[in-house]
């Protein structure tokens, strides 16, 4: 104790800025957890917590056992498999491609370029695309009258709807996710460069035997949290993006959970439903983490 008082008292200052983000995180993300006890209860807001009668692992059961379970399961399970393998190896490789420009002007002018998405709303994103999609004027089908072929009605079309999701992912969150590995990049020795270059290895070589093998740590810890966030699918553009049309393969936990919980007032049933893709989450998380150690890197505790 005595260590620690000294210790506070000589980086106070340091304490003192940790204290705002330590309070979002108490305020925001613990004290809220105390809300998952209802998914074990028949909660009703006019009785309250300690009113409400306990029901146990009902509203589990009971989601387990409809057909919709399935749905929501395959649909996200689906578009998460869709961003691990084409969102997230693309910030990497733009990273290593803006690494070898040697003009910092046009680097940064790239840099800035990719980035500007990330700070577009979703709601614009999803209104750009209906500009590009939309089966009456959009240009995507200008193009394709103007080639002689028929128009696509790519928002209501349930092939597309995937392929239309990751690629927004992919448009607006790729150059953002470039910071990180940029940053990993920078902290590269140079000297391991120009060794390289006087045993004659070449661009490809470096980048091969030196870059990536810097930045793997990096490329582990986030692709574990990327998969801790696995069933997260991102309600707002999905729930801009759904219609009855696509629903079939655009319906996910989010969509699902906000549908129920709010629309039709069945909360602890959704809470149910979102505990249960936080658990699925927690145990990849977990699973992930120990296969990273099993194969000598660090993980992320």
């Amino acid at each position: 104790m005595a260590i620690f008082n000294r210790r506070f008292k000589k980086q106070k200052w340091f304490y003192l800025m940790l204290l705002p983000g330590l309070l979002y995180f108490l305020i925001y993300k613990y004290v809220p957890m105390w809300g998952v006890l209802i998914a074990f209860q028949d909660f009703q807001p006019f009785q309250g917590f300690f009113g409400s009668k306990w029901v146990g692992l009902k509203h589990f059961e009971t989601f387990f056992m409809e057909e919709t379970f399935w749905m929501l399961f395959r649909n996200t399970f689906i578009l998460a498999v869709y961003n691990i393998l084409f969102f997230f190896p693309l910030p990497i490789v733009i990273a290593l491609m803006l690494n070898e420009v040697r003009k910092d002007v046009f680097k940064r002018f790239i840099q800035t370029f990719i980035y500007i998405p990330h700070f577009v709303s979703w709601v614009v994103v999803i209104g750009i695309s209906f500009l590009f999609f939309s089966k009456d004027g959009g240009i995507v089908n200008n193009v394709l009258v103007s080639v002689g072929s028929e128009p696509v009605n790519f928002l209501l079309s349930k092939d597309w709807f995937r392929t239309i999701i990751t690629s927004q992912v992919m448009w607006k969150e790729t150059g953002w996710g470039t910071i990180i590995f940029l940053a990993a990049l920078a902290g590269v020795d140079p000297g391991l460069y120009e060794a390289a270059r006087i045993d004659g290895a070449n661009r490809w070589r470096q980048m091969w035997h030196i870059t990536l093998p810097a930045i793997r740590s990096t490329i582990i810890i986030l692709l574990i949290l990327r998969i801790g966030h696995f069933l997260d699918s991102g309600f707002e553009q999905i729930f801009l993006m759904v219609n009855p049309m696509n629903r079939e393969v655009g319906e996910v936990f989010d969509t699902y959970v906000y549908s129920t919980g709010i629309s039709q007032g069945k909360f602890s049933y959704s809470t149910a439903v979102g505990m249960f893709k936080s658990i699925v989450g927690l145990v990849l998380v977990v699973v992930a983490n120990r296969l990273a150690k099993r194969f000598g890197e660090d993980g992320i505790y």
